[in-house]
C-alpha cells in the first residue's frame, strides 16, 4: 500500500483556489475515485495506525480552499487509509458488498438533497418512502402499519422503546418520569442498544433485565415469564419485551410466538429487533425463523445489512398507526404548512432535517424485486452452508454451534481466535471479527456478501489456517 505523503499533500495546497467545478467535472472525479476504490477489492491492504495517519496527513480544515481536483486527490489519500468493506477480504460486520441500483439511488439523493420532513420539501420522495414502509409492514404480516426511517438500527430500537414507554406509563411524555420502578426484558444476547437506549430514555440502564439464553443463543421463555412475575409481585411496571431476530454474534432468533404469548398475558409491549434478521422475511424458506413476528407491536429492520443497501438504511415499523406521531409530533407552523399529516413524515420522525435514506432502497427494490431479494438471501445461506462444510471437514476447526442464519462461529484448535483475527487485521489480510460463544472466543464469519464465490471462502479459510500456524509456532 502506498502510504500517505504529507509533503505531497502540502505541495498541492497552492494548486487553485476553492472555485466550483462544473457538475460534469465532479461526476468524472467521483467516478474515477470509485473505480480506483473498486480496483482494490481483492487486495490485502494493511491499515496504518491512527498516529501514523495523523502524522502523515494534515487533516485540519485549511484557511484557504483548494481546487476540486486537489480535494479529490486528498479524498483518495483518505480512502487509501480506509478499510474496504465491499471487497473479498471483508467479513467483519453484518454488512458487505455493493449494490449498483442502491448506489445509484444514494448518489442521486445527495444531488437532489431533499429533506424528508414534508411533501412540500421532498415531493414524490415522500410517497416512495411511504410505499416502502407499507411493503415492509406487509412482509412482517400487517395489512397496514405506521413507520419511519431512522439513522440506524439503534435509533429504530430507540423509537420503538420510546413509544413503548409512552404507552406503558401514562403522562410520561408531558410530565416526565415519576419515580415508578420499571423494567424492560431482553435476551442476554441482544444488541447493546437496548441497554443504552434505556439510559437515554430516562428509564435507567439497570431496568433492563437480561434474560438468559439457551444453548443456541435464544431467549428462554420460561425465565422471561418468571422474571416478569417476580417484578409484578414487587411492584415493578413492565414497559417492554424486546425479542431479537438475528443476534449479533451467533445470528440466533428468539422464539417470537412464545414470547408474544407472554407479552399478551401481561399486557406488555413487544418489540422485535430484526435489524439483522428481518431480511429473512424476504425468503419463504427462511421466514419461519421469525414465526410470530406479526404479533409484535413494533419491528426494526435494517436494509443496510443483508439487503446490501449502503449505510444507513433502517426502518422502525408499528402495527398500530398513530402511536408514533403521538410520541413525536410537535407544532411547527414554519415547517408543516400544507398537506395532510400522512404526507408529512416529519410528524413521525426522531429528526427534523432528515436525509433521504429511502431512495437507495426504493431503487434497489425496483431493480431486484421481491424475487431477486429472495434469491439474494438464499445465496447468502448457500455460502454459509459451504463455510460450515469446510469447518466440518477440517479437524483443526470446530463449529461453536450449527448456525441458524448466516453467522458462522468457529474455534481453532490450540489457538485463541482473538489472536488470529488481530493478526489478520494488522497484516491487512482479512477483516473478520471474533465473538464469545458460551464464554469461549470464536471467529465470527458473516456470509453477508452474495457476490463472493465458494473459492473466495476457501481463500478465507486458508488465511485463517496460515495465521493460526504463525501464532502456534511463536
Amino acid at each position: 500500500m502506498t502510504q500517505p505523503d504529507k509533503h505531497r499533500w502540502q505541495d498541492k495546497q497552492s494548486a487553485g483556489g476553492g472555485e466550483a467545478a462544473g457538475a460534469g467535472d465532479v461526476f468524472a472525479l467521483a467516478g474515477d475515485l470509485a473505480r480506483r476504490l473498486i480496483a482494490r477489492d481483492g487486495q490485502a491492504v494493511p491499515l496504518p495506525e491512527p498516529a501514523k495517519v495523523e502524522a502523515e496527513l494534515d487533516l485540519s480544515p485549511p484557511r484557504e480552499g483548494v481546487s476540486i481536483e486537489v480535494v479529490a486527490e486528498r479524498l483518495w489519500l483518505l480512502l487509501e487509509c480506509t478499510p474496504n468493506t465491499s471487497g473479498k477480504r471483508y467479513f467483519n460486520q453484518l454488512f458487505a458488498g455493493r449494490d449498483d441500483a442502491a448506489m445509484l439511488g444514494e448518489m442521486l439523493a445527495a444531488v437532489a438533497n431533499n429533506s424528508m420532513y414534508t411533501f412540500k420539501a421532498a415531493g414524490a420522495q415522500v410517497l416512495a418512502e411511504r410505499a416502502l414502509l407499507a411493503h415492509m409492514g406487509r412482509k412482517v404480516g400487517w395489512a397496514s402499519c405506521d413507520g419511519a426511517f431512522t439513522p440506524g438500527g439503534s435509533m429504530s430500537n430507540f423509537a420503538a422503546m420510546l413509544v413503548a414507554r409512552n404507552v406503558s406509563l401514562d403522562g410520561v411524555r408531558e410530565q416526565g418520569l415519576d419515580g415508578r420502578s420499571v423494567a424492560i426484558y431482553t435476551s442476554a444476547e441482544s444488541h447493546y442498544s437496548i441497554r443504552k437506549n434505556a439510559g437515554m430514555l430516562g428509564l435507567g440502564r439497570e431496568c433492563v433485565r437480561a434474560i438468559a439464553a439457551d444453548g443456541e443463543g435464544r431467549m428462554q421463555v420460561r425465565v422471561l415469564q418468571e422474571t416478569i412475575e417476580r417484578d409484578l409481585a414487587e411492584g415493578v411496571r413492565p414497559v417492554a419485551i424486546v425479542a431479537t431476530a438475528g443476534t449479533t454474534v451467533q445470528g440466533a432468533f428468539d422464539p417470537i410466538r412464545e414470547i408474544a404469548g407472554v407479552a399478551r398475558e401481561h399486557g406488555v409491549w413487544l418489540h422485535v429487533d430484526g435489524a439483522f434478521g428481518g431480511s429473512l422475511l424476504l425468503s419463504e424458506r427462511r421466514r419461519p425463523l421469525l414465526d410470530g413476528c406479526e404479533l409484535a407491536d413494533s419491528f426494526t429492520w435494517d436494509a443496510h445489512k443483508m439487503m446490501g443497501v449502503p449505510l444507513t438504511c433502517s426502518v422502525v415499523l408499528f402495527r398500530d398507526s398513530g402511536l408514533l406521531q403521538q410520541s413525536l409530533d410537535e407544532s411547527a407552523s414554519y415547517l408543516f404548512q400544507r398537506d395532510e399529516d400522512a404526507h408529512n413524515p416529519g410528524v413521525r420522525s426522531l429528526q427534523c432535517g432528515r436525509r433521504n435514506d429511502a431512495l437507495k432502497l426504493w431503487a434497489a427494490w425496483q431493480h431486484h424485486g421481491d424475487a431477486g431479494y429472495e434469491r439474494r438471501v438464499e445465496r447468502q445461506f448457500a455460502l454459509t452452508a459451504h463455510a460450515v462444510g469446510v469447518i466440518e471437514r477440517d479437524p483443526g476447526l470446530s463449529l461453536a454451534h450449527q448456525p441458524q442464519s448466516i453467522n458462522v462461529c468457529f474455534e481453532i484448535s490450540g489457538v485463541d481466535a482473538r489472536e488470529v483475527c488481530d493478526l489478520l487485521d494488522r497484516e491487512g489480510r482479512l477483516k473478520v471479527s471474533h465473538g464469545s460463544v458460551d464464554g469461549r472466543p470464536t471467529v465470527r464469519l458473516v456470509c453477508a456478501n452474495p457476490d463472493l464465490t465458494e473459492a473466495d471462502l476457501d481463500g478465507f479459510f486458508e488465511e485463517i489456517r496460515r495465521a493460526a500456524a504463525i501464532i502456534g509456532n511463536r
